[in-house]
């Protein structure tokens, strides 16, 4: 499935950067990601993003895009090395996302950029020190996810281009567990708070 969708990513931007008006690319990079809402805090879950862009100009500052990426995101108890025998505890969340934006050159280089990105949720698992939740403690997440972002963009060669963003969920990923429900690591709606760091190579000759 993410081999099939990186083929089709890669076939459509190969098409749209032979566009005069349109800067095509791929996207890899990491999220530092917490979820707010369980018991831990801290940008302690790592995970990829990979994806591919394309961007056009509005004005001499201004321009636009969209992307399509697979993003991984969650949440996990922080390692204290003084007590290697603590609570173990993981959440793995994967999902497709469309972000669409809207920048503003500040520089030749650099650029600020904000915009939403909405997400399908497509993998998810929850672990303790026993290994993956039974069938009977597995809580479902909600489907979609929606993040506002914000973020720094900054041309570090002709071709590279770095971004550094963060985005919070404006609806929840989980809702509150019910009455009778023993959720030690989870007492609210739980929402992504993700900061990510990427690197933007464009596949156009040269930026238009």
């Amino acid at each position: 499935m993410k081999k099939l969708l990186f083929i089709i990513l890669l076939a459509g931007v190969n098409s749209v950067v032979y566009a005069q008006r349109f800067e095509g690319g791929l996207i890899g990079g990491f999220n530092a990601s917490q979820v707010d809402g369980d018991t831990y805090r801290g940008f302690y879950k790592p995970g990829i993003l990979a994806g591919a862009y394309v961007r056009t100009d509005l004005a001499p500052a201004i321009f636009s895009g969209m992307e399509i990426k697979y993003s991984q995101k969650g949440s996990r108890s922080k390692y204290d090395p003084k007590n290697p025998d603590m609570h173990k505890y993981i959440m793995r969340l994967g999902y497709v996302e469309v972000p669409v934006f809207l920048g503003f050159r500040a520089s030749n280089r650099s650029s600020v950029v904000g915009g939403i990105s909405t997400g399908y949720l497509v993998q998810a698992q929850e672990r303790d020190e026993n290994g993956p939740f039974p069938k009977q403690d597995q809580h479902p997440f909600n489907n979609i996810d929606v993040q506002p972002f914000l973020g720094f963009q900054f041309d570090m060669l002709d071709k590279v281009r770095l971004d550094l963003r963060i985005a919070y969920s404006v609806l929840p990923i989980r809702g509150q567990p019910g009455q009778n429900a023993t959720t030690y690591y989870w007492l609210n709606n739980q929402f992504n708070d993700v900061i990510s760091l990427a690197i933007y190579y464009s596949l156009n000759s040269g930026r238009y």
